[in-house]
């Protein structure tokens, strides 16, 4: 594709774009207009019912990103000597092209893999997965979000029989009693601890509990702060649970109705012993302890929120699973003011896990393991293979890497030098690979420092797409300034490459064709494999539809296209027995 043919969006003065902040997984409306000087004016969108006009210190900030300092302008290609040469597009594309294609014919399709990021547009992350696992046929894509959010997507999984959110932000505002637990909402996901704010105002009988080994800013507002032992979390809930089915708290009917499992996570709970046996494992007050414990007791709307302080652990599932359990018990789910709720990290981390960016998912919350499900996804795409096994999660790919079994990785809007636990390692692994790929808006990174080709991606002002926060939102993100230099769209440069390897079906016309692929896929054969992620509803937009879509939280099907504000209401939940599932949780610190 020449350089004529990339879509370029212009900006002009008077002009208004609605689209949502890139930071963290809240998902806020922001209005971008550009001056006639060409400097961005950034607001909150009053509009976006995830934040409602409010941004926080670096949403507000926005505009002071967008410059073009140290960006990655044009592709480029390492000589012989080791430097880095500017290249036509075609030619990087080629090398990156060729070089996968090879290293496939010769050693297989598990030789190569795509490490991408919760940064990247949901019609980006359904591009790469698709040639991955689709064509290529190897499951060996992962992502940054596998160091936040792989915790959380297995006890949802484990729980609800799919990667389900419950509720949705104004949960936290309906609530009576809110636990945050691992979190650092004022810092991390700051729109939300406003929101807290105004709703403690209001009512300030509502009350706050903070589960955090340190003293955060959070707990300033908290009306009690459990400083727990670090990795004592499935002690503290737990007991949580032996207290509450010692008081009667119960929901007898709800248990019987919509879950199983129960004698198991019980026998667990009691071998975290009483609440003097927790207290002491937890290095915490016993009165502060029957505190929390009576006041979750006596409070029926209660939201348990939990971020990354409960899923980067060794035991993080089971943290996760915990905290669900105590509302399974109760009955607390699927009704206004409570649930569980993971506050998701980065922007987009649930739009990757929608179309299966994880090594061990297919795309639409199918399962890789499943060949109903395989079948399903092949069965659309059309696809000549299909990955039939997990692929290499973030950590053992960059070791399998080192150890010579990977010999291609494509790094994709992200910089695992810096972000995963052992950058020397890292560092060492790319340093041994025979081909670095990376496609990125900065030039010069610790990761692009190894690369072999480096590929000018779009940033933040200039990408066109979708992203789905914490609450299974559904908001666009619109460009508002014109691609720099020969930056291309993500989802642009995974389909040359993919159409120079030979593969058919990457021809789209641009993200809407491929988001309305995407929520076609979504309710594809869906009375065959029932699947509660469904926009089949969304499917067939048009280019109006598209570009002017208002936040919608998924599922999103025919019957029902304003969405759906809350799941479980009807006591039913994704395993095919249509009950939720009690997890034990083994006392084992993490």
């Amino acid at each position: 594709m020449n350089l004529s043919d990339i879509p370029v969006v212009s900006a002009t003065p008077t002009t208004t774009t609605a689209t949502t902040c890139p930071y963290c997984g809240v998902g806020c409306g922001v209005r971008a207009t550009v001056r006639a000087d060409g400097q961005v004016e950034i607001a909150g969108d009053a509009e976006h019912p995830s934040n409602l006009g409010r941004l926080c210190v670096k949403g507000s900030a926005l505009g002071e990103t967008v410059d073009l300092q140290g960006r990655l302008l044009h592709p480029k290609v390492r000589g012989a000597d080791g430097t880095l040469e500017q290249v036509s597009w075609d030619h990087a594309l080629d090398t990156v092209a060729q070089g996968f294609s090879r290293i496939v014919r010769e050693h297989g399709p598990d030789a190569v893999a795509l490490y991408v990021s919760g940064q990247l547009l949901t019609e980006d992350y359904y591009v790469a997965n698709k040639l991955m696992k689709g064509f290529i046929g190897s499951a060996n894509i992962d992502t940054n979000s596998r160091l936040c959010m792989s915790s959380a997507v297995a006890g949802h999984k484990r729980a609800f029989g799919e990667d389900l959110v419950p509720g949705n932000y104004e949960d936290l505002e309906l609530a009576d009693l809110v636990v945050l637990v691992g979190s650092n909402t004022a810092w991390c996901h700051p729109i939300l601890f406003q929101r807290l704010v105004k709703a403690k105002e209001a009512r300030p009988e509502m009350k706050i509990v903070a589960i955090d080994p340190r003293r955060t800013a959070t707990c300033e507002l908290a009306d009690l702060h459990l400083a727990v032992r670090p990795g004592t979390d499935v002690w503290l809930f737990n007991g949580l649970l032996g207290y509450l089915a010692r008081e009667g708290k119960a929901d007898a009917t709800f248990l019987t109705a919509s879950t199983a499992g129960l004698d198991e996570a019980l026998n667990a709970a009691e071998d975290c012993g009483d609440p003097n046996a927790v207290a002491r494992a937890c290095k915490l007050d016993i009165e502060d302890v029957l505190a929390f414990y009576r006041l979750f007791a006596a409070t029926e709307k209660v939201v348990t929120a939990f971020s990354q302080g409960v899923n980067q652990s060794s035991a993080g599932t089971d943290k996760v699973n915990s905290i669900i359990n105590c509302h399974l018990l109760t009955g607390r789910i699927g009704r206004a003011g409570m649930g569980p709720f993971s506050l998701t990290g980065q922007p987009n981390a649930m739009g990757g896990r929608e179309v299966g960016g994880l090594a061990n998912m297919l795309a639409a919350h199918m399962e890789l393991a499943n060949p109903l499900h395989r079948d399903i996804v092949q069965d659309l795409w059309q696809s000549p293979v299909m990955a039939d096994r997990a692929g290499l999660k973030a950590v053992d790919l960059f070791n399998a890497i080192e150890q010579g079994r990977v010999k291609a990785v494509w790094v994709i809007a992200t910089n695992p030098v810096v972000s995963l636990p052992d950058a020397d390692q890292v560092r060492r692994a790319l340093a041994k690979c025979e081909l670095v790929v990376s496609s990125d808006i900065i030039e010069r990174t610790d990761t692009n420092d190894a690369a072999h080709v480096l590929l000018p991606a779009l940033g933040w002002g200039e990408k066109d797409g979708t992203v789905t926060n914490s609450e299974r939102r559904i908001s666009r993100q619109r460009a508002f300034l014109p691609a720099p230099g020969e930056a291309r769209a993500d989802w642009q440069i995974l389909c040359d490459v993919s159409r120079r390897m030979g593969f058919a079906g990457f021809d789209y016309d641009g993200p809407r064709e491929i988001f309305n692929e995407h929520a076609r896929l979504s309710a594809w054969r869906n009375d065959e494999a029932p699947r509660a992620f469904d926009i089949g509803g969304m499917a067939g937009m048009d280019k109006d539809c598209y570009d002017t879509f208002e936040p919608v939280q998924w599922p999103v099907v025919a019957g029902s296209p304003a969405g759906t504000r809350r799941l479980f209401q009807d006591g039913r939940y994704a395993h095919a027995d249509g009950l939720a599932r009690f997890v034990a949780t083994p006392r084992v610190r993490g």
